[in-house]
This record gives C-alpha cells, sequence and structure tokens, in this order.
C-alpha cells in the first residue's frame, strides 16, 4: 500500500516540476496513509495541466499566477523553470508577476467598490491605479485577461471576475477556455494548502 502511495506522490509532484524528495507535513501526512485525497488531487492536478483548451505552457503560466499570488515560492520556484521548459520568455515571467501584482490591487479597490456601492462618492471617484501592463501584453490581451480574471476569481472580486469575464469573450476567448482556467486555479490553490 505505502509502495502505491509513494508512487501517488511522486506523480503528483512531478506534475508540478517539485522533486520527489520534497518533504511537507500534511502531503506526507496524507501520502503516508494513503488517503484517497492524496489521490484525488493528483489526478486533479494532472487533468488541469492537461486542459484541451489551454496550451501546456498557458497552464503552467495560469498555475503560476496562483503560486506567485499565494506566495508558495516552492511551487513558483518550479513553475517556473517548468514555464522556461516550454520556452517562456523573461518577459513572459516578469508579466505574469506584474499581473498578480496589479490584480491584487485591483480586487482589493474594486472589492470595496462593490462592498460600498450605496456611497455614490466612492463609485464617483477616480481610481487613480495605473494598469498600464494591461494595453499590449506581451502574452496576448485575450491571455492576459484570462490571468487577470482567473486571478480575480481567486481574491474573491466579483466585478473583476465580471469585467475581465467580458473582456476575454471580446478577445476571442471561449466559455470552455475561461472554465477550463478557473477550475486550473482552483485545483493549484488547493495544492498549495497542502505544500
Amino acid at each position: 500500500m505505502i509502495g502505491l502511495a509513494a508512487n501517488t506522490k511522486k506523480s503528483l509532484l512531478e506534475a508540478v516540476n517539485l522533486p520527489e524528495t520534497l518533504e511537507n507535513v500534511w502531503l506526507d501526512r496524507h501520502n503516508e496513509a494513503d488517503t484517497r485525497f492524496i489521490k484525488d488531487l493528483k489526478i486533479n492536478v494532472t487533468n488541469v495541466l492537461k486542459a484541451e483548451t489551454l496550451t501546456q505552457k498557458e497552464a503552467v503560466l495560469l498555475a503560476l499566477s496562483v503560486a506567485i499570488n499565494e506566495k508558495s515560492e516552492v511551487l513558483a520556484s518550479s513553475l517556473t523553470e517548468l514555464a522556461k521548459s516550454l520556452e517562456a520568455t523573461d518577459d513572459e515571467l516578469n508579466e505574469v508577476a506584474g499581473c498578480v501584482s496589479l490584480m491584487n490591487a485591483n480586487n482589493i479597490f474594486y472589492r470595496f467598490r462593490h462592498f460600498m456601492s450605496g456611497n455614490e462618492n466612492y463609485q464617483n471617484m477616480p481610481a487613480g491605479i495605473r494598469m498600464s501592463i494591461m494595453m499590449k501584453p506581451v502574452l496576448g490581451k485575450e491571455f492576459f485577461e484570462l490571468m487577470s480574471l482567473a486571478l480575480s476569481a481567486v481574491n474573491g472580486c466579483e466585478q473583476c471576475v465580471t469585467s475581465h469575464e467580458a473582456s476575454v469573450k471580446s478577445h476571442g476567448g471561449t466559455e470552455a477556455r475561461i472554465f477550463d482556467s478557473i477550475r486550473l486555479v482552483a485545483v493549484i490553490k488547493s495544492l498549495i494548502v497542502v505544500l
């Protein structure tokens, strides 16, 4: 039984380019107990990284955006190396980090505005947040908007989710692609919880 669990943990870690020797209390506990959870997590991670509507590089960059957002240095480092092996450029990797930072500012700001929707003063004041990174993204407008949408979903900003979902569609993105992206970031967030 332990041998099968060890292979499950190994496969899970390989999927996100982490060393099989990685030790983590929660992951190791589930692995040693051979729980259904670690098997499900491995299947979920493997499946979302192979979504039909995303290229492998796009899937890894979306996963990287969540790792940066959630401050998982170990996963961000492994996914950066995996993205580079998929020919991600330094400019693209920098843009992922820039998008994460910008979405954190926007998600807080627009979530506040949404919470305070009854106060016209807050609604009419200019945001005053520079967003030039969004104008001509290296990764392309549709993918940048898709990543912005996914991060906004992770960060729980309804107004940003609604806005970016419409923008993704206006740039040719499909609902299937949006759905796969949201499922991917949800699963990667769940992985980060036990890393």
